[in-house]
């Protein structure tokens, strides 16, 4: 499986075409199809057991189970095997993680710009850092200096800006795929000015990944709160590369790093929560956003997995969808 296979936008592509790309052909049983462009994905149910066990009386292993099928019970303390698909599916992940973090002068790009880059190139299966890199872009003026503490004149200074754009362009093309906290917002500088426009695929480790429940995260964590939830000290905010490092750290300390990142490369659809008023804490609990990106609306981008998981129903609607759908 290529690079550019893993994951992709899901502007790009239709559900069917995403999971032949993460999954293969004949594989695709893993994961739920929507219905045409607006499907519901009702909550999971418990399912109880049709058979009753009784214990007055000893059962020997030798014993056929009855009621048309044989239930095969694995023995006690013996290893659960993963099923095969989920180990091929493990066993074509992206290696080579390709950290990155913005500073820029603004909140749009069409107005601002890009003044600072940090980079870490991390070898998943060895939880290793392999290369980190920061670098300035000189810039006019700086809106923002007050948040990321990086005056304009600064970054006008002679240095070889140049030559860490080159630097950073090799572990670019080094990388199988690129990852940080809140992609959509740094991969919308890349292509724009000195940037170079990247066609690899992105994962957001703020919408993305659904961290484990028993380090008590909220949904869409910011990346300080990341790392201390994984017991990485924090010492410094908004600078490119601090934040990198935070990311690196906390990959190197999930022993499930790559079940994580699995499930984080399903393919996502935008859903609309249907929740009443009295139920709208439910989605926001879930980490769904009110008016963003559709007006009138709680919408989350979701696999069919996640969706299957919530407390109540979701539909999935088109991401160009300019009127509003009421909930």
């Amino acid at each position: 499986m290529g690079a550019g296979e893993y994951k992709q936008s899901i502007d790009e592509l239709g559900v069917g075409e995403a999971k032949q790309h993460l999954f293969g052909a004949g594989q695709l049983d893993l994961l739920p199809d929507l219905n045409a462009e607006e499907a519901v994905v009702t909550p999971s149910k418990a399912v109880s057991t049709s058979k009753a066990v009784s214990t007055s009386k000893a059962v020997s292993n030798s014993e056929a189970v009855s009621n048309s099928e044989a239930v095969s019970l694995p023995q006690p303390h013996a290893p659960v095997a993963l099923p095969s698909l989920h180990r091929e599916a493990l066993s074509s992940l992206p290696e080579m993680l390709l950290i990155i973090d913005t500073e820029t002068t603004g909140l749009d790009p069409k107005r601002g710009q890009c003044l600072e880059v940090g980079a870490i190139l991390f070898h998943a299966p060895q939880r290793a850092v392999l290369a980190q890199h920061s670098f300035l872009l000189p810039v006019e003026t700086n809106a923002a200096e007050s948040i990321n503490r990086i005056p304009a004149e600064v970054t006008r200074l002679d240095q070889p800006w140049r030559q860490g754009l080159d630097y950073f362009q090799a572990l670019l093309d080094a990388a199988d795929l690129l990852v940080a906290h809140n992609a959509g917002f740094d991969r919308q500088w890349f292509g724009k000015d000195q940037l170079p426009a990247v066609s690899k695929p992105w994962l957001c480790t703020m919408e993305d990944i659904a961290w484990p429940v028993d380090r008590q995260l909220r949904s869409r964590p910011s990346v300080r709160d990341l790392a201390l939830a994984y017991g990485v000290p924090v010492w410094a905010a908004h600078r490119a590369l601090t934040d990198c490092i935070y990311l690196a750290e906390v990959f190197a300390r999930c022993k499930d790093l790559e079940t994580l990142l699995l499930h984080g490369l399903e393919p996502r659809r935008l859903m609309r929560a249907q929740v009443s008023y009295a139920q709208r804490h439910l989605a926001k609990e879930a980490g769904f956003r009110w008016n963003d990106p559709i007006q009138g609306a709680w919408t989350r981008r979701l696999s069919n997995r996640e969706a299957a998981k919530l407390e109540f129903q979701v539909v999935s609607i088109d991401q160009q969808e300019e009127q509003p759908l009421s909930a």
